[in-house]
């Protein structure tokens, strides 16, 4: 696999988890990672966009494939059971690989 292939991760679930989110990712090896606002509808109903403890995020990481693996295998351990989350995975090509 080329250098500048690695896996994106895409993270959709309740706001109220962003801190203790960013910790696993962190502890789990990622570089870095993108949060925005998320809205749509699921099994659990519809969530607006609101950037409080009832609406939803998007987290994107952007490593490599076992690093994505341990974090999505982690989360769903983890959380799956107890809240609202999807995840996940596919190829990226990146631009700057070194940065990952």
């Amino acid at each position: 696999m080329s250098d500048n292939i690695k896996k994106l991760l895409t993270i959709v679930t309740e706001a109220a988890l962003e801190n203790i989110l960013i910790k696993d990712i962190e502890r789990l090896g990622a570089q870095g990672y993108t949060i925005t606002d998320a809205r749509g509808k699921g099994g659990r109903g519809s969530r607006s966009a609101a950037w409080d403890a009832n609406g939803n995020i998007r987290i994107e990481v952007v490593s490599d494939a076992a690093i994505a693996s341990q974090i999505a295998s982690h989360l769903k351990e983890t959380y799956y059971d107890n809240y609202a989350m999807i995840l996940f995975m596919s190829d990226v090509e990146v631009i700057r690989p070194q940065k990952f």
